[in-house]
């Protein structure tokens, strides 16, 4: 970065920078924007994973963590605080653009505005604070051990003793939030999810795994099912699954398609079909661990739509409008959105 400045510094900003995802705002949190307030009048907040599906990795939306985020400070600091949500790409560039463009809206009417950058480097997971060498970075003290994903379980575990542990890490009026929507029905759904994704590391581990991903066109629609179970259960999903042990890549799309749709086209027809294949293998991509997926795009050439029924691990399966699917991110499972967009996006959703 073009210059690293030390909290305490006597620097102003026309504008402070902090990046996070919240999942939930934490004490730990509050003493970092708490400092940040200090550097400049106004004090974007960048809310990462906003705009997709809710899972028990990211239970918020962008408008309750801002509204957490908000109540947790006066009024009159309340109002220095502007939230920018920010989508995940997967992609390092796409997403510091995002970033910047966010930032360059806020800050409209300012030619050439100072902005700083706050945080401290954590680990791997900060990063991202080395994508933006225009901003100054202003290194900030981290406030004790606290960590959003042990806060998360003790949200989702039942017992008093873990409610209590809980309310000691985060601010009163985020305890009030919490309070309130453990009575929301998206809840119990978070809290099924996560104790089947953390049964499913006990008894299979943190990967990494290999799945397969199958992108179905005909006539501009696209073939998604159905998640039957969690994670994921209701949400609309790319058919696909685990690789197996001797499957090739392509043949193991083919089979989970048909598992999971009945769609019934002829092995070799898709394999004629198939346009093109990509590897996601972003880290953060799957709550369930390290997944690494294969994807493959079949564009089918066909004179009606095949018929298909959800099968195996999945509910449903129908074909989607695929300009419909803009108005649908918040329905996929995991980077299913982003994996869309890859294949069928020029860019198509953003």
């Amino acid at each position: 970065m073009d210059k690293n400045i030390e909290h305490g510094a006597s620097a102003h900003f026309d504008a402070a920078i902090l990046i996070g995802r919240f999942q939930p705002f934490h004490n730990g949190h509050a003493a970092l924007l708490e400092q940040t307030l200090k550097l400049a009048d106004r004090v974007l907040v960048v809310l990462g994973s906003s705009f997709r599906a809710r899972n028990a990795r990211n239970p918020f939306t962008w408008e309750e963590r801002a509204a957490m985020i908000a109540a947790s400070f006066n009024e009159a600091d309340a109002r220095r605080i502007v939230f920018i949500p920010v989508r995940d790409y997967y992609d390092d560039a796409r997403w510091a653009a995002a970033v910047e463009e966010g930032v360059r809206v806020a800050m409209q009417g300012y030619a050439a505005p100072r902005l700083a950058l706050a945080g401290f480097h954590k680990d791997a997971s900060s990063d991202y604070l080395r994508l933006f060498p225009q901003w100054s970075f202003v290194a900030s003290t981290r406030l004790g051990d606290i960590d959003a994903t042990p806060i998360r379980g003790l949200y989702f575990n039942d017992g008093e003793a873990a409610w209590a542990a809980l309310r000691a890490q985060v601010p009163s009026a985020v305890v009030r939030h919490l309070e309130d929507w453990r009575t929301q029905p998206a809840f119990a759904a978070m809290r099924e999810e996560y104790e089947t994704v953390e049964a499913d590391k006990q008894k299979w581990g943190h990967g990494p795994f290999i799945t397969l991903d199958a992108v179905v066109t005909v006539a501009g629609h696209v073939l998604l099912v159905r998640r039957k179970y969690p994670p994921g259960k209701d949400l609309w999903a790319i058919p696909g699954g685990f690789l197996e042990g001797r499957e090739r890549l392509l043949r193991g799309a083919i089979r989970e398609l048909k598992e999971e749709t009945g769609l019934a086209v002829a092995d070799m027809e898709l394999v004629q079909a198939c346009r093109a294949a990509a590897v996601f293998d972003h880290p953060d991509r799957s709550q369930r661990g390290r997944v690494i997926t294969h994807a493959h795009w079949f564009d089918l050439t066909l004179p009606a739509f095949p018929s298909v029924s959800g099968a195996d691990d999945a509910s449903d399966a129908r074909w989607f409008p695929i300009d419909e699917l803009p108005g649908m991110e918040t329905e996929l499972f995991e980077d299913h959105f982003v994996i869309l967009d890859r294949f069928l996006g020029n860019p198509l959703f953003f």
